[in-house]
């Protein structure tokens, strides 16, 4: 059974951090080099589309000025490398979008977002989807929104509207639903990722934090994703 689509809730970085004792927000590096890591692993094992969870909307409110600073400064290094067209992104053909509403981050993030995105869109081997300002709640709302002005527009009416409306209003659009959802740093629980799409994705829950994961766990995780049986509700 090939996997389409896996996504990810990085979480654990700052735990991380401290067990090191270090500035909590130092484990956000680590987590990067990870991130780099699995991205590959993905790769080998030929999934398509990988969506990351990488800074919540409540997050951006409530985190640390000094940490959320941090945190936004690695955005601006790490994404500046993929303008650079001799980037990995660029001779792999991957998509990058950036779902969430980007509108509360800083100019020069937005711009910056909308620059790759836009260098990107005609790519189609792999889709990498960076979840930032970002939350499940808030995505369905905004594709409440959407459809509405749609219905007073005209361009559609009540009685038409149906799950592949709503879909294809949320901020992934068509894209296939994730087959796994995989969440780092012993929580249990989807912490508003994803709501509408994980209705069927299959979740695993790693006690490891996000920078210490290895590739034989993640290897572990696609055994194990192949062993269940998804009945899609029937």
């Amino acid at each position: 059974m090939q996997i389409q689509h896996i996504a990810i809730i990085m979480d654990g970085n700052r735990r991380f951090a401290k067990r090191l004792m270090l500035e909590p927000w130092k484990g956000h590096e680590y987590g990067a080099k990870k991130l780099q890591e699995v991205l590959e692993w993905c790769k080998e094992f030929k999934i398509k589309i990988v969506t990351l969870y990488t800074l919540s909307i409540q997050n951006l409110f409530s985190r640390p000025k000094n940490e959320l600073e941090f945190i936004l400064n690695e955005f601006r290094e790490q994404f500046k490398k993929i303008l650079d067209n001799n980037n990995s992104v660029h001779k792999e053909k991957v998509k990058i979008n950036i779902i969430g509403r980007i509108e509360l981050l800083p100019k020069d993030l937005q711009n910056l977002f909308l620059k790759i995105m836009e260098k990107t869109k005609n790519y189609s081997n792999y889709i990498l989807n960076f979840a930032i300002a970002y939350g499940g709640q808030e995505e369905i709302t905004d594709a409440v929104k959407k459809v509405s002005e749609d219905v007073k527009s005209g361009k559609i009416e009540i009685k038409d509207i149906n799950e592949e409306i709503v879909r294809n209003a949320l901020y992934t659009g068509n894209l296939p639903y994730p087959d796994i959802i995989i969440r780092t740093g012993g929580e249990k629980r989807i912490s508003n990722f994803l709501l509408w799409q994980s209705a069927y994705s299959e979740l695993f829950f790693l006690d490891k934090m996000w920078p210490e994961i290895t590739k034989e766990d993640f290897i572990q995780v696609l055994k194990e994703f192949e062993k269940r049986e998804r009945r899609f509700g029937r």
